[in-house]
């Protein structure tokens, strides 16, 4: 017997795997504000040098709430979701935050921009 593979066997370094924390400081801009994130969880595929990681992001906001009577907080806590791209130890982000519902507005996500170092 005799078999033949159809599809032809390529030898690569890279990898595809699940991470909890991918050691990485990103600041960034994002919807007339700031934000600070550390990765979080997320799906990492690495070809060294580069490393690519979808995952969430816990983060702190930093932003000027313009309403006028009642006043949320310049840092709060926040959740996204993005892309990140890691060459060597710099680290280029595109993260997703979603910004709630309030009496004036409609939520919405608000796509950023940040960029970082990887440790």
């Amino acid at each position: 017997m005799v078999s033949v593979s159809v599809f032809p066997q390529i030898k690569t370094n890279s990898q595809l795997t699940a991470s909890l924390w991918d050691g990485m400081a990103v600041a960034g801009y994002l919807d007339r504000g700031a934000f600070l994130n550390f990765g979080g969880p997320g799906i990492k595929w690495v070809r060294k040098p580069v490393c690519v990681i979808l995952g969430m992001l816990p983060s702190l906001r930093f932003k000027q709430d313009p309403s006028g009577t009642s006043k949320n907080s310049f840092v709060t806590p926040t959740l996204g979701a993005g892309i990140s791209i890691a060459y060597k130890h710099i680290v280029f982000q595109v993260p997703v935050y979603y910004t709630p519902k309030t009496t004036t507005a409609n939520g919405k996500w608000n796509p950023g921009a940040g960029v970082g170092f990887k440790f």
